[in-house]
C-alpha cells in the first residue's frame, strides 16, 4: 500500500479531470493523484471524424479560463509544437476535434500526477482517520492509495434505449462506435440513424457523402419535432455562467427537470453550419437524380426485432399517431450518454445519497456526500446545475470551486458575476400578491 495520504484522488481521466490535474499540478502544497483505467488518453475515438470541430472556443481548453498563463494552455501547446502561426492564420476559434485530442494527449505527457492502466475496484472509508482507501488493479498487481478526498470523473456511459437493446443484435450500435465500424456500415444496403443531435448529424453527413453515392439507403429518424440548430447567440451564451448555475441550482426540482427537457437546443442542438452543409450535399447529389435517403421527425423508436441478418425497427409518429416500420441492416443510436454510479463505490454508497430517480444529491460546490464535502463529482450534475454541466468551457470554473473546497482557500479566482443579465429578480422590485392582482 502507498501510505502517502493524498489531498485528493481523482478517478477517471476525461477532459474535466484532466483539467483538474493541470490546475493542481503547480500547487506545491497539494498532493493529488489521477487514476485512469485506459492505457492512454483518447477522447471519443469512435467519433474522431476528419474535419469535425469542437462547439466551444479554444479558450475552453484545460486551463485558460482559470489561469491564462498556464503552461498547459492550448496556445502554449501550439507554440511549442510549431503550430501557433498556422492556428493564427486559420482564423477560427474552434479547434478540430482531433487537434483537441492531440493537445490533451500532449498535456498528459507533461503531468507527473497522472497514472494510466489503473482500474479502480473498490473504495473503502476509514472513520478513524477520515480517509478513503482506493484499491486498483494494475499491470503490477493490486495497488492501494489513501486519500482525504475523491473526485469522480468516470463520466456518463453510452445510452441505447431498451427497445433497441431487446433485439440483442450486433446490428444495433451506439454512435460512439461509429468510426470503428465505418467500413462495415459503408458496405451495407441500408443504415438507419436515430437521434437529433450533433452526433446524429455528423454520422448522417459522413454516410451521405461517402456511402449514399455508392448505393446506400440512409434514414435519419428523430423524435424531436425538427432538426434543431444549436442556439449560439451571445445573450444565450451568457447562460454559460456562474450566476445562471446559481439561478438554476436554487429552482425547485420539478422546474429544473422541466428546463433540462426544454433547453435541449442549448446543448444538444446541431451546429448550424453542419445543417446547411447537409442540405448543400443533398442539393448537389440531387443533380444526378433522386437520393436514397429518408428523413422523419416526430418519430419515436418503439421496438426492434432481428429478422434473418437484418433488423426490423418499429417507430411511432407522434403527431400523426401512426406506427411505421423500417427493415434495415444497421441501427445507429445517436441517443446520448447516461450516468451510472460506478460499482467501485458500492462500499461507500450509503455516504452518497440519491433522489428517487437515482441521481446524486449534488451540493452547489459539486460534493455528493451530504455535508462532509469529501467526495466530488464531474459531469454528473445536470439535474442540479443545469445544461452547462457537460460544457468544456465550464470545466475550469467547476474545478476552481472543487479545489477551493478541498484546500480551504482559492488557488484560482472563482468568478461570481460575468453576465450583463440578471437571471433572478434581485434587480427589480417584487410585487405583493395584492398588487399583482390589482394590476
Amino acid at each position: 500500500m502507498d501510505n502517502q495520504p493524498y489531498d485528493f484522488i481523482a478517478i477517471g481521466l476525461g477532459p474535466f479531470n484532466l483539467s483538474l490535474a493541470c490546475l493542481s499540478e503547480p500547487l506545491e502544497d497539494v498532493k493529488s493523484l489521477f487514476l485512469e483505467q485506459r492505457s492512454e488518453f483518447d477522447w471519443h475515438p469512435g467519433m474522431m471524424l476528419e474535419g469535425v470541430t469542437l462547439q466551444t472556443p479554444f479558450m475552453s481548453d484545460l486551463v485558460t479560463m482559470a489561469d491564462p498563463t498556464s503552461q498547459y494552455s492550448f496556445l502554449n501547446y501550439a507554440k511549442l509544437n510549431n503550430r501557433l502561426y498556422p492556428f493564427y492564420i486559420r482564423e477560427s476559434f474552434f479547434l478540430l476535434r482531433r487537434e483537441y485530442n492531440l493537445y490533451c494527449q500532449w498535456v498528459c505527457s507533461q503531468l507527473s500526477n497522472v497514472n494510466f492502466e489503473q482500474t479502480v475496484t473498490h473504495v473503502e472509508f476509514c472513520p478513524q482517520s477520515e480517509s478513503y482507501t482506493v484499491s486498483c488493479n494494475t499491470p503490477n498487481g493490486m495497488q492501494h492509495y489513501v486519500t482525504r478526498h475523491i473526485v469522480l470523473g468516470t463520466g456518463p456511459a453510452p445510452y441505447i434505449p431498451d427497445c433497441a437493446v431487446q433485439s440483442n443484435s450486433n446490428n444495433v450500435m451506439h454512435s460512439s462506435d461509429f468510426c470503428h465500424r465505418l467500413d462495415e456500415l459503408k458496405a451495407a444496403k441500408r443504415v438507419t440513424v436515430v437521434g437529433a443531435g450533433q452526433s446524429a448529424a455528423e454520422i448522417y453527413h459522413t454516410l451521405l457523402q461517402q456511402a449514399v453515392p455508392q448505393g446506400l439507403q440512409l434514414d435519419w429518424i428523430a423524435r424531436s419535432p425538427r432538426y434543431f440548430p444549436l442556439e449560439y447567440t451571445k445573450l444565450t451564451l451568457e447562460m454559460t455562467s456562474p450566476e445562471y448555475v446559481d439561478y438554476f441550482y436554487n429552482l425547485k426540482t420539478e422546474q429544473r427537470d422541466w428546463l433540462n427537457q426544454n433547453q435541449k437546443n442549448l446543448f444538444k442542438g446541431i451546429n448550424g453550419d453542419l445543417i446547411n452543409d447537409i442540405f448543400d450535399t443533398l442539393y448537389a447529389q440531387s443533380l444526378d437524380g433522386p437520393i436514397s435517403t429518408t428523413f422523419k421527425t416526430n418519430s419515436k423508436l418503439t421496438s426492434t426485432q432481428k429478422v434473418g441478418k437484418r433488423l426490423l425497427t418499429e417507430f411511432y409518429h407522434q403527431e400523426l399517431e401512426q406506427p411505421f416500420s423500417i427493415e434495415t441492416d444497421f441501427l445507429i443510436c445517436a441517443t446520448g450518454f447516461k450516468y451510472q454510479r460506478p460499482a467501485f463505490l458500492n462500499n461507500i454508497a450509503h455516504q452518497l445519497p440519491q433522489d428517487e430517480q437515482g441521481r446524486y444529491l449534488v451540493s452547489r460546490e459539486y460534493a455528493v456526500d451530504s455535508e462532509q464535502k469529501r467526495v466530488f463529482v464531474q459531469n454528473a450534475e445536470q439535474h442540479t446545475h443545469g445544461f452547462v454541466t457537460p460544457d468544456l468551457g465550464m470545466a475550469c470554473y467547476r474545478n476552481s470551486i472543487i479545489l477551493r473546497e478541498i484546500l480551504g482557500y482559492s488557488p484560482y479566482q472563482v468568478e461570481q458575476k460575468i453576465a450583463f443579465q440578471n437571471f433572478d429578480l434581485s434587480d427589480v422590485t417584487l410585487s405583493t400578491q395584492q398588487q399583482s392582482s390589482a394590476a
